[in-house]
């Protein structure tokens, strides 16, 4: 929905559905709904495309009967995740969530595919995102030398894209970034991986490659990376690392690189971690160590150190007497900060949204919280009221 400064919306990602026929059902189905629900006037869509559903959308006249029924349903699409490219629901994906990485023509062709959809289908005077992967899986990766030679693909495939955008905004004047999301054990997890690749890789070699192609000073070349390669600051993501999102706010700001679209979503959290209650926290997360999705996870001990584990199972298997805190990839719901005796990182979801209500950083707001169908029992809500209740509680945290 059409905010002040922003569009607010929920990832379609919450709905299982590979081909096209089924995402078109899951909007028809709960999107209509969500927004009959939550407004009268216009809803935006964060457009969730599989590989699959993005081709067979550009096949026939499909495309042109999805923009006159958004039309019709008062829905217009700013946003796509273009992070899982194959199946997302109801099977194990756990790190395959980043194959095909960037090293591949697979990642980089699809990009492309859910670029050619945004054009077509993002309203004049609003600017398009798509979020994608960070580079790779960074354990599937042995050596430096391994790592340089993905980077330096990545790299080379992410100025080719800007330089798509670039022929896009000149053609039709539709402007569209791609934004790049660092999560727990990515390639890019961290602010300072994210700006570091951004100033020591991305910049120095696109730099040249747009100068040459557009004749553009290396001042505009550097500008328009940067228009068109943002970051997706996935909420959760930053919590689990236990990085303050002030300061990772501040720290791309001061790095010039913007952020595309916040990703508002709350990770699970042990909260302190004492002798008295070491058991039954221990016992309760692990009910929610499932065999769907990665939830890397990372405990803090009471020095402040921080050690890293691929999953969940592995971390509670560490839990010790030194252990201050664990925190897992595990996305729950954003109204509430409570779970029997765990609690989540709903505090850190309240930071940012403040910062924003006071300079809008991003226009794009999008809550992802997928995991309902793999919650605990008590916890799998009615969907529609469940993102209804999601969306109001954002509305309220931005108007209070």
């Amino acid at each position: 929905m059409k905010l002040a400064n922003a569009h607010l919306s929920y990832c379609s990602n919450i709905h299982p559905g590979e081909s096209w026929e089924q995402t078109f059902q899951n909007l028809k189905t709960y999107t209509t709904n969500i927004r009959k629900k939550i407004t009268t006037q216009t809803f935006g869509v964060g457009l969730r495309l599989s590989n699959e559903a993005a081709k067979e959308l550009l096949t026939d006249d499909n495309l042109t009967k999805f923009k006159t029924w958004l039309k019709l349903e008062k829905l217009y699409v700013f946003t796509i995740n273009g992070f899982p490219y194959g199946t997302f629901h109801h099977k194990v994906i756990k790190d395959q969530v980043h194959h095909p990485d960037w090293s591949t023509t697979e990642r980089f062709n699809y990009t492309k595919r859910l670029i050619t959809i945004l054009a077509e289908l993002l309203p004049e005077n609003i600017s398009g995102s798509i979020s994608t992967s960070p580079i790779t899986y960074k354990y599937w990766h042995k050596t430096d030398k391994d790592i340089e030679t993905i980077t330096q693909k990545a790299t080379e495939s992410f100025i080719e894209i800007t330089c798509h955008l670039i022929e896009i905004k000149q053609k039709t004047g539709k402007n569209i970034h791609l934004d790049i999301e660092p999560e727990p054990d990515g390639l890019l997890e961290t602010s300072h991986e994210s700006i570091t690749y951004f100033n020591s890789k991305l910049i120095p070699y696109g730099v040249p490659v747009i100068s040459r192609r557009f004749n553009f000073s290396a001042g505009k070349s550097e500008k328009v990376i940067k228009d068109h390669l943002q970051i997706c600051m996935d909420i959760c993501h930053f919590a689990v690392g236990y990085e303050s999102p002030a300061t990772v706010i501040q720290k791309f700001k001061e790095h010039d690189i913007k952020i595309g679209k916040l990703q508002i979503s709350a990770a699970l959290s042990s909260g302190k971690l004492t002798i008295e209650n070491k058991d039954i926290i221990t016992s309760e997360l692990d009910t929610f160590d499932e065999p769907v999705y990665l939830h890397q996870a990372v405990i803090k001990d009471k020095s402040g150190s921080l050690t890293h584990y691929k999953d969940l199972g592995e971390a509670l298997q560490a839990i010790n007497s030194s252990s201050d805190e664990i925190r897992t990839h595990y996305h729950v719901p954003v109204f509430t900060d409570t779970y029997h005796h765990l609690c989540s990182t709903q505090s850190e979801i309240k930071e940012p949204l403040a910062i924003w209500k006071e300079t809008p950083f991003t226009d794009h707001l999008e809550i992802e919280t997928y995991t309902w169908s793999i919650l605990p029992k008590e916890l799998q809500l009615d969907p529609i009221d469940t993102i209804v209740r999601e969306i109001d509680w954002v509305k309220q945290e931005l108007s209070s």
